[in-house]
């Protein structure tokens, strides 16, 4: 009897040829997906040490009688350096490994937040908090998301960049009421301990559960129609970062990207981030709610990333810009006047409000570095990004100087809405590729 009749003989007598419809069910979730959900899950546990910085201002200041300013010095290196590092952590990456080089940040992070509990002197502050934690930080900022998206995915590109984007909101939503309830209750050292505990808690799960290329587990891309075979690693990382950034600055859209994401930074880390609560408590709102209003910031920041990366799958991303930030320009200007004892209506909606456009810049711009840098787009928006946190550091430096100069905040906020407007107008004169380029692009 052969192997044929024998199988048959085998199979139950049903009259019916035998099917695996729930099995093909069960397999058909591409591991992309999985690869994703420990992307997002990574970044939210990193994401503690972007909850402490505007925490820290008031207690720092009572405990050392530093000043705001050099105590805002120190947020401004961390944001400067998780900017600068992130071209130069994306290199690495293709050189190395996503594996190798997010564990290590993760590991850097820690030792920078757990030094602060012993430090005396100002110095101390912006070595540990500053550089160590800086340097950490940049190498898990936003290019590790778009390395990932641009390696595992072929379609919905936008939306896994919103979702991986919100991450970072979704961790402040979830340390920001406990850090800020920690500072309040006993002390800021507690909460730097956690900041350092959150993210050595993440080192294992990256390191056994992330993947580096879907060619090491035999798979295409999402949506990719040919395997892909993983590319041999790149040497020289800090020189093709280099390369790039010469390489994309002869270009004017990189200017104009870079300037919008700049002004979104100021906006949002170096403003929002770093000073609200210190802002809020000098209209005598308790801390807690005042950090507790930003995490609600972190709720909305979730629905608009995500929903912002849907709509850039199906609308122009230039557009989708320009009214990002007009809208958030309109918003800071009234702020001054909503700030009180208390949390009252007008307060929640701006706060529902901007947090809907907080970082629903993100995959536009990724989008359309992705149609003008191809490749090299991952490094692009690294260097991108770096223009972001510059902006953020000049405005979380300047914002400290402002409140000790004039005594309050107003300043700053309306300076940073006319930023806003600036930046719609630039987001709208940026250049995109024909349509023939574009469909060669996407093949």
């Amino acid at each position: 009897m052969t192997q044929t009749s024998e199988a048959a003989a085998q199979a139950p007598r049903t009259g019916k040829k035998p099917t695996r419809p729930r099995r093909s069910r069960r397999m058909s979730l591409h591991r992309a997906w999985f690869v994703a959900a420990v992307t997002f899950v990574t970044i939210i546990g990193a994401a503690a040490f972007r909850s402490l910085p505007g925490l820290l201002i008031d207690p720092l200041h009572q405990d050392f009688g530093w000043s705001r300013g050099t105590i805002s010095a120190a947020v401004s290196i961390n944001l400067a350096l998780y900017g600068l590092t992130a071209p130069f952590a994306a290199a690495l990456m293709d050189r190395f490994g996503i594996r190798r080089v997010v564990a290590v940040a993760l590991t850097v992070i820690a030792v920078g937040s757990g030094l602060t509990v012993w430090m005396t002197a100002a110095w101390q502050l912006m070595l540990c908090w500053g550089l160590l934690v800086g340097l950490g930080s940049g190498s898990m900022a936003l290019a590790f998301a778009a390395t990932v998206t641009n390696r595992w995915f072929t379609e919905r590109r936008g939306l896994v960049t919103g979702i991986l984007t919100a991450a970072s909101a979704s961790g402040q939503l979830i340390f920001l009421p406990v850090l800020s309830w920690m500072v309040e209750r006993h002390d800021w050292r507690p909460a730097a301990v956690t900041v350092a505990l959150a993210a050595l808690a993440v080192v294992p799960f990256v390191w056994l559960l992330l993947r580096d290329h879907p060619a090491d587990v035999g798979l295409k891309p999402y949506g990719a129609t040919e395997f892909v075979p993983k590319p041999e690693p790149v040497p020289g990382a800090a020189r093709r970062a280099l390369s790039v950034l010469v390489k994309a600055a002869r270009t004017g859209p990189f200017w104009l990207l870079a300037g919008t994401f700049a002004i979104c930074g100021a906006s949002t880390n170096g403003l929002i981030q770093t000073h609200f609560v210190p802002a809020a408590h000098d209209a005598h709102m308790p801390v807690q709610a005042a950090a507790s209003l930003l995490a609600v910031i972190g709720v909305f920041d979730v629905v608009g990333t995500i929903a912002s990366g849907w709509f850039t799958d199906r609308y122009d991303a230039r557009r989708l810009l320009a009214t990002y930030y007009a809208l958030r320009g309109v918003s800071l200007l009234f702020l001054p006047m909503l700030l009180a004892p208390s949390v009252h209506p007008p307060m929640l909606f701006f706060i529902v409000f901007y947090g809907l456009d907080w970082v629903a810049t993100v995959p536009p711009t990724v989008a359309l570095c992705r149609e003008q840098y191809g490749e090299d787009s991952a490094i692009v928006f690294g260097w991108v990004l770096a223009s972001h946190q510059v902006g953020a550091a000049l405005v979380a430096f300047l914002g400290g100087v402002a409140r000790d100069v004039f005594g309050s905040y107003d300043m700053v906020w309306y300076f940073s809405g006319a930023l806003c407007a600036v930046a719609a107008l630039m987001a709208l004169v940026i250049r995109r590729k024909s349509v023939v380029a574009v469909a060669v692009a996407a093949v």
